[in-house]
């Protein structure tokens, strides 16, 4: 069965990684940027007055304008104080990245049947057509040509997290980023699914893994793909419901993918919240390790991913058009590695 889409490729690109096959032990497959802040240093104590009208704004008398002014009007105030504006450098290209996660950002059944395609990961990918986050480095930092790690295994949950994180450390990566927990919710069924204080002080763990072995690296952590909605796109083809019925895969949210019984939806219910408290809980783990890590907003949980987006092998991974999707959503949140900083010199 051949993946009819304009990214079918040359099947030497999923050579890299073995043929794997449906595990019931995991319940079926596997699978506004920051700105330099204001030198208020530049900003004088309080003087005389004529000093205003030499140019010179006292913060006593510019804080009882804003007060005063409306917002727009305060907001010009405020800039106009601040002084000439200049570029600074942004985040500097790395010369080593590394993706860690599972299937997805190993690009698992995006060129072939039940292999892992790293060519068209979203991540380290190197196909033209996916646009990676390395390939939109490579434009800006020649230096990292070649030096795109691939550390993500399907079938990966938190708890391996960790040993993929010894390999960016020991790969000496500066960028590195993660996309982990489907695994984690897609299990036979919902009691098997990790708690969700489990999964945090795993990332907790992972992070401060990273911080520990690659202090100055910079990471991106991005959030799982709403599990429910990938329910709701394939329920009406029968193509995907047998996959995913005799495949079992991702039982916990894909069993009985026909039904509408109450226990049915109360079931799929509680699995996307699982996976909401899982995105919430690593985007808080990033938050505490402050500006050298950034998450995604919400932005691929909240996608509006079609059933065009996924594999045709297995209705449940993303195909290259699916990559792409996501390496547009997600590095667009990620970190600035080439637009101006505005800064204010003294």
């Amino acid at each position: 069965m051949r993946e009819l889409n304009t990214f079918d490729s040359d099947p030497r690109e999923c050579g890299v990684t073995a043929i794997t096959s449906p595990s019931p032990s995991n319940g079926g497959t596997q699978i506004g940027r920051r700105r330099s802040s204001r030198d208020m240093n530049s900003v004088p104590t309080r003087q005389p007055y004529p000093d205003v009208m030499a140019g010179r704004w006292p913060a006593l008398y510019l804080g009882r304008m804003i007060g005063r002014l409306g917002p727009a009007v305060a907001a010009l105030v405020v800039l106009a104080a601040s002084g000439p504006a200049h570029a600074v450098p942004a985040e500097p290209v790395p010369q080593v990245m590394a993706a860690l996660g599972d299937s997805i950002s190993s690009g698992f059944n995006s060129c072939g049947w039940y292999v892992s395609c790293p060519s068209r990961s979203w991540s380290a990918g190197d196909n033209a057509a996916v646009d990676s986050h390395y390939t939109r480095m490579l434009r800006l930092g020649p230096p990292l040509k070649g030096h795109n790690r691939n550390f993500a295994v399907p079938g990966s949950t938190s708890a391996d997290l960790m040993g993929q994180v010894r390999q960016a450390v020991e790969a000496k990566a500066g960028y590195v980023t993660v996309l982990i927990g489907a695994q984690d919710a897609c299990k036979r069924t919902e009691s098997e699914m990790t708690p969700v204080a489990v999964y945090r002080s795993r990332i907790d763990a992972a992070l401060a893994a990273l911080r520990a072995g690659v202090p100055q690296a910079r990471v991106f952590l991005a959030g799982i793909p709403d599990l429910r909605r990938l329910w709701q796109v394939g329920r009406e083809s029968p193509l995907a419901r047998t996959f995913w019925t005799v495949g079992r895969i991702c039982q916990s949210m894909l069993a009985r993918p026909a039904s509408d019984k109450r226990a049915d939806v109360e079931r799929r219910a509680r699995v996307r919240e699982r996976v909401i408290a899982y995105n919430r809980e690593a985007a808080r783990a990033c938050a505490l390790m402050g500006p050298s890590c950034r998450s995604d907003g919400g932005a691929v949980f909240s996608y509006p991913f079609t059933i065009g987006h996924l594999s045709k092998w297995d209705y449940f991974h993303p195909n290259a058009a699916g990559q792409r999707a996501l390496a547009e959503r997600t590095f667009a949140r990620g970190f600035d590695w080439t637009g101006p900083a505005l800064t204010t010199l003294p």
